[in-house]
């Protein structure tokens, strides 16, 4: 049975996301504040800006009204960056049916509250059942129609799983989960990584130090996850270890690419938007004030902020005191 689905967001992954569930053969809209964008999405089948080598299905339709694109939907997918996440929502609160599952596709922390996007929903719209969907994903992978698998949690395990079976397409596996926090945290902290990973190879520093920032900045994933509520097993899945390992290994991220560009000294200004970056201050500033030991976060928080030289912050991970690899 298919689904009136409405997608809130016409950024890349917003499209590819919307461009599969209409390959799926749900009804789909497209919502986008950008009135040239829908029309250019709606007739000439193309998202230009953020998707351009893709052509989109002909019956995907793009709007720039909200009230419009929620009108009948049977789910919403909120696929706009975190930091935007509560203001979308508060829009959409007043035409939403109470009973309309809202998933959210956003990686991030937001910054002036150290809010989960679930936590941010739930504050908004406090009846609406909410799930999360995360994983190792690029969205030109997605739209081109290869392979991906994601993970989809909720707090309750029988609604994700019905969810996960609803949004499944023959290239997207959806996996299900209860552990909301255990994805949504690890779907954060990996952009923070991967920003890290980056600035390592940007640097010039080579693919052994870019492994081994991975697999540390995995120790601090889960060191940071397990203080939210996390559980293990969600950490060591698509939507932790296997998101940060996509990540930290190609410049198709834009995490990873904002990495490199600083690693380089290169300009970031005009770069596509990477969450990390919101989301490194926080994650830092929690760590600190839950005594968590994350020197990768907190060290990247420092060169976004201008204070450390990835060089400068390599040296002084190699002159740490030595510790045991599992301590």
């Amino acid at each position: 049975m298919s689904w009136s689905i409405a997608v809130l967001g016409a950024g890349a992954w917003g499209t590819a996301l919307a461009l599969t569930m209409a390959r799926a053969g749900h009804k789909v809209v497209l919502w986008t504040r950008d009135a040239a964008l829908a029309h250019e999405i709606t007739h000439a089948h193309v998202n230009s800006r953020y998707l351009p080598a893709v052509s989109l299905e002909p019956r995907l339709a793009a709007l720039d009204d909200m009230d419009a694109a929620l009108a009948g939907a049977d789910c919403v997918l909120a696929v706009v960056p975190a930091q935007a996440m509560r203001g979308v929502l508060s829009a959409a609160r007043p035409v939403l049916a109470p009973n309309v599952p809202v998933v959210l596709c956003a990686k991030g922390i937001e910054r002036e509250t150290g809010q989960r996007m679930s936590e941010v929903a739930r504050q908004v719209l406090p009846e609406n059942p909410l799930a999360t969907l995360s994983g190792p994903s690029f969205a030109a992978d997605v739209a081109r129609g290869l392979p991906t698998a994601v993970t989809v949690a909720a707090s309750e395990a029988t609604f994700a799983a019905s969810l996960a079976e609803k949004l499944s397409a023959p290239n997207l596996r959806c996996y299900s989960s209860d552990d909301l926090a255990g994805v949504e945290m690890g779907g954060a902290l990996k952009n923070v990584l991967a920003i890290a990973a980056g600035a390592t190879s940007g640097a010039g520093l080579g693919a052994s130090a870019v492994a081994a920032i991975t697999t540390r900045g995995f120790v601090e994933l889960r060191r940071v996850g397990k203080a939210f509520g996390a559980q293990s097993e969600t950490l060591m899945g698509l939507s932790g270890l296997g998101d940060l390992i996509l990540t930290c290994s190609s410049a198709q991220s834009r995490n990873f690419a904002y990495g490199m560009a600083l690693g380089r000294g290169e300009s970031v200004e005009g770069l596509p938007l990477a969450e990390g970056v919101f989301t490194a201050g926080i994650a830092a500033r929690i760590a600190g004030e839950r005594g968590l030991d994350a020197p990768i976060i907190e060290a990247v928080t420092g060169i976004l902020e201008g204070r450390l030289t990835v060089e400068a912050t390599m040296h002084a991970f190699l002159a740490r005191p030595l510790k045991s690899e599992t301590g």
